[in-house]
């Protein structure tokens, strides 16, 4: 377990390191006050908080509030030389899972830790995986492929779809017709609420198990999406969804380098052309660059026709050592399907949609009993 100090008093920091640090767990020391909650809980996610000093000021609260929302499954346990009953309902509501007296003992001290410890062990805490989804040449079907798959994804778990081209996104519109009642950037807008409950209320239901989080319709809004908060959209949707999809705009920056960073895998779509493979070269060597692995990083060839002119095997030698997945073309299917504003699989059962559900299968855990299960259903149909 990560646990992370933070006090004021040095002498302090050094007595509860000595404390803790005689277990098996990994104990890092901030020195400071509430200014650092917020930095630590971004930077190192801790599994439990122990913080010295906070005691009166029930305003001094709103960093350890924003920490628990940002950060559910970290245990925040304040360290107080004396308190109010008002203060200690603050904290309640702050999310703070214990007061302990400072100096605390020992036995205070460890006491805590192995409350939380023993907690996390018996309710493992859950993380959905995170897909990526970036065009190596525009146009090349990245949008088309992160909605449509989870769709798929959703027939056996909860997904949610972030579309992260924030300035010309455009996922909603193919499974929606009208314009959406919130964005990314009014959850960006108002982040210090973030819970799952606003998460959940700004997304578009697609289906009983699908939901998306569109890029803002206003150029000037995607502006004030910052890193930060889709750090905290993805900590926040990684505990509540099974998946969680991103719809990446074809450059790298801070925001888009935030989310890849946090990608468990990430597929680089292109079509059989020359272009799109100089392009996929040089998006692998630049996610090389960020230190991503190979098995990190997958290669989707869409709209692909074993009788073109650029086969499997030139598209193998433009991305060595990366798995690559091929979707056939049916451009008049996926064309009509994008202009009703609907997933594929709802009016098709061509190859695309039996290759996208064979996709869905590999990347879902398998169940004991997959005909009694919604994944048998969903393979049964499809």
């Amino acid at each position: 377990m990560k646990i992370a100090v933070i006090s004021p008093s040095p002498a302090h920091l050094q007595e509860i390191a000595r404390i803790v640090g005689g277990s098996s767990h990994t104990v890092l020391t901030f020195e400071g006050g509430k200014t650092r909650v917020r930095e630590v809980a971004e930077r190192d996610h801790p599994d439990m908080m122990l913080v010295d000093g906070i005691c009166r000021d029930s305003q001094e609260l709103a960093q350890i509030e924003w920490a628990t929302a940002h950060q559910p499954t970290m245990a925040v346990v304040l360290m107080c030389s004396s308190h109010t009953p008002e203060f200690l309902l603050g904290a309640m509501r702050a999310g703070v899972r214990e007061v302990l007296p400072s100096p605390a003992s020992a036995d205070a001290i460890l006491g805590a830790v192995d409350r939380v410890s023993a907690k996390i062990k018996q309710s493992p805490s859950r993380r959905g995986r995170v897909l990526g989804f970036m065009n190596c040449k525009g146009g090349a079907g990245a949008t088309f492929l992160s909605v449509n798959l989870g769709w798929h994804l959703a027939q056996a778990g909860k997904v949610l779809l972030l579309d992260l081209n924030l300035q010309f996104g455009d996922a909603v519109s193919l499974v929606h017709d009208g314009k959406p009642p919130t964005t990314i950037a009014d959850v960006a807008r108002d982040i210090s609420r973030l819970d799952i409950e606003l998460l959940n209320a700004s997304c578009l239901k697609i289906s009983e198990g699908f939901s998306l989080l569109p890029a803002p319709d206003d150029l000037a809004l995607a502006s004030e999406v910052r890193p930060d908060h889709i750090q905290a959209i993805l900590e926040l949707a990684g505990t509540h969804y099974d998946f969680v999809l991103l719809d990446l705009p074809r450059h790298l920056d801070p925001l888009s380098i935030t989310a890849l960073d946090r990608a468990d895998r990430v597929f680089c779509v292109l079509q059989s052309a020359l272009p799109d493979l100089r392009n996929a070269n040089r998006l692998v060597k630049a996610f090389h660059a960020l230190g991503y692995p190979d098995e990190k990083l997958e290669v989707i060839v869409n709209r692909f026709e074993k009788s073109g002119e650029i086969g499997i095997e030139q598209v193998q030698r433009a991305v060595p050592g990366l798995r690559v997945h091929t979707i056939s073309n049916a451009w008049r299917d996926v064309s009509n399907s994008i202009n009703q504003g609907d997933p594929l699989a709802k009016s098709q059962r061509g190859p695309v949609v039996r290759q996208l559900a064979e996709m869905a299968r590999a990347l879902t855990p398998k169940s004991d009993d997959p005909q009694r299960g919604l994944l048998g259903r969903l393979f049964r149909r499809a």
